[in-house]
């Protein structure tokens, strides 16, 4: 139970407001935990997806989960501490259309991932980020190269979506 997935009901809520940005997207989903965000994406026609997750049972549970849906071809798996840095990104790989972000809720990690995405220069101009976290941990506002575009609520649950403004793109 260390993993909390999101919700049926918010996973298509969320898929619905971002329709038209999976199909052929490259997908980021970061504190991936069953890696259930990136597969769906995969499964409505994302071109490829990279999991990202800390934890040695959710990287299992993820890599079970992509045999499952037969989307190994299309995943990439990574175990790696996101708090402290994104390195197992290189900007030379394609940049990402759309960011999955579900980080421990109320732990601080919301503003530091940000903060490493944009530094590792992997996100392409116009990129959404969906963000699913606490309604006590919200995200920043004045964020260099993020646009807050929509925020709903799910009882306890805040999503909020980012386009990503880089500058010289």
């Amino acid at each position: 139970m260390a993993t909390r997935p999101t919700a049926d009901r918010v996973r298509e809520s969320i898929f619905n407001i971002i329709a038209s940005k999976v199909p052929n997207a490259k997908v980021l989903d970061l504190f991936a935990g069953t890696g259930a965000m990136g597969l769906e994406a995969l499964s409505r026609g994302a071109a490829a997806a990279v999991f990202v997750d800390s934890s040695a049972s959710a990287v299992k549970i993820i890599e079970k989960n992509i045999l499952a849906c037969r989307m190994e071809n299309r995943s990439r798996l990574l175990r790696w501490n996101i708090a402290k840095n994104l390195h197992c990104l290189k900007p030379s790989d394609p940049a990402f259309d759309l960011v999955f972000m579900d980080p421990p809720y109320a732990k601080g990690c919301i503003q530091p991932a940000l903060d490493h995405l944009i530094r590792q220069q992997v996100l392409k101009n116009s990129a959404t980020i969906v963000i699913e976290h606490d309604a006590t941990e919200p995200v920043p506002e004045n964020f260099s190269g993020l646009n807050r575009i929509d925020q709903r609520v799910y009882g306890k649950t805040l999503v909020s979506f980012l386009a990503v403004v880089l500058e010289n793109t």
